[in-house]
């Protein structure tokens, strides 16, 4: 499912209510028929798994970064958790390896590396939930493509939640939610959001060619 909209629509506010870095004043944010204020912030958590615009990663290994959301990962599991992110080739081409230190913030990786290290530690983890925050929109065209790939694979077999801008990275989503100024506007597919939306249509116009609004 994604979530599109213009800036300030509200669309970073859900992950922020699913993730309870904040609660709803009124109304109720349900998981799985669950209120989420009835589940302790671990127990939520450990079921979500987060790829932000701006992954955070620690000034220690590349094995150790993947590895975060599960430290007792043996080495077999990280190496297929990197392969499925697209990160075992470039990770090879580094002197050291999966020993290799990132530097702070991963100072010593690209972007589209950075990315692909926090989609293999998503992997990783094997949450029922996966959120997904612009996590393209800072990169070039090449490394795009690249991430885009280890997210599809990411995406496979589970609930995902994608919040994007450039609507070419979600025109093949299930279900896509339009937003703004706060409020679900409109729901459906891209040929029918297209059709249906004036809003989605205009934003829709503003990204892509006329030959490629419904192909």
């Amino acid at each position: 499912m994604a979530i599109v909209g213009p800036s300030g629509a509200g669309k970073s506010t859900i992950f922020h209510l699913l993730l309870r870095f904040y609660d709803p004043l009124t109304g109720a944010v349900r998981v799985g028929g669950s209120n989420l204020r009835d589940l302790s912030l671990t127990e939520l958590r450990e079921h979500i798994g987060l790829v932000p615009q701006e992954s955070a990663l620690f000034s220690s290994t590349l094995r150790d970064n993947i590895a975060f959301g599960k430290p007792d990962a043996d080495e077999a599991t990280i190496i297929a958790a990197a392969k499925q992110a697209q990160a075992h080739d470039f990770i090879m081409a580094i002197e050291g390896g999966y020993n290799a230190f990132v530097g702070e913030k991963g100072v010593r990786l690209s972007g589209g590396q950075r990315q692909r290290i926090a989609i293999a530690r998503a992997i990783l983890r094997n949450p029922r939930l996966l959120l997904l925050d612009e996590a393209t929109s800072a990169l070039d065209a090449q490394s795009e493509a690249a991430v885009q790939r280890a997210l599809e694979n990411l995406m496979k077999d589970r609930t995902s939640l994608v919040i994007a801008h450039r609507l070419a990275t979600v025109v093949r989503a299930d279900r896509i939610l339009l937003m703004d100024r706060g409020r679900l506007q409109a729901v459906g597919t891209h040929e029918s959001l297209i059709v249906d939306s004036a809003l989605y249509r205009t934003l829709a116009e503003l990204q892509f060619s006329a030959t490629e609004l419904l192909s």
